[in-house]
């Protein structure tokens, strides 16, 4: 048996592109960043960081580019695909993460470390004890994705 398979929790480097296939199927392209924290030979402590192209489908891209935006971290449980085009007579390729599953991350961009981006926009959060306020539309279950 073979397996494909991706589980990263990150935060967005851009805002989501979202587009549409000739077909009409909705596509989403952004990048993920993730960390890792490791000692070095003389026991130094190090972080790296890695970037990954992600690619969403369907309701999934629809929603990930309405309420993501640069910072806020995402789960994304996925596959690996590689695709590859002729440009001006060079073979390029590109490496994705195609999206099978996602979560939103908490909120405005608070990763598993508790950091978080800061900026105008990131002042959304109500105050403790603050009553929640609900959207007026009304939410279909269909469309919460998980």
């Amino acid at each position: 048996m073979y397996l494909n398979k991706v589980l990263l929790y990150g935060n967005l480097t851009r805002d989501p592109e979202l587009r549409s296939l000739p077909s009409g199927v909705q596509v989403c392209s952004f990048s993920l960043a993730t960390n890792r924290v490791y000692k070095d030979r003389d026991g130094n402590r190090q972080e790296a960081t890695d970037f990954h192209n992600i690619v969403a489908f369907g309701r999934s891209a629809e929603l990930i580019s309405q309420y993501m935006k640069k910072g806020r971290a995402l789960f994304v449980e996925g596959r690996i695909q590689t695709r590859n085009w002729e440009k001006d007579g060079q073979k390029q390729y590109r490496t994705e993460v195609v999206v099978d599953n996602f979560q939103f991350g908490a909120g405005g961009g608070a990763g598993p470390s508790g950091a978080r981006e800061s900026g105008p926009a990131e002042s959304t959060a109500a105050p403790a004890g603050a009553p929640v306020e609900y959207p007026e539309e009304e939410i279909n279950p269909d469309d919460i994705p998980f």
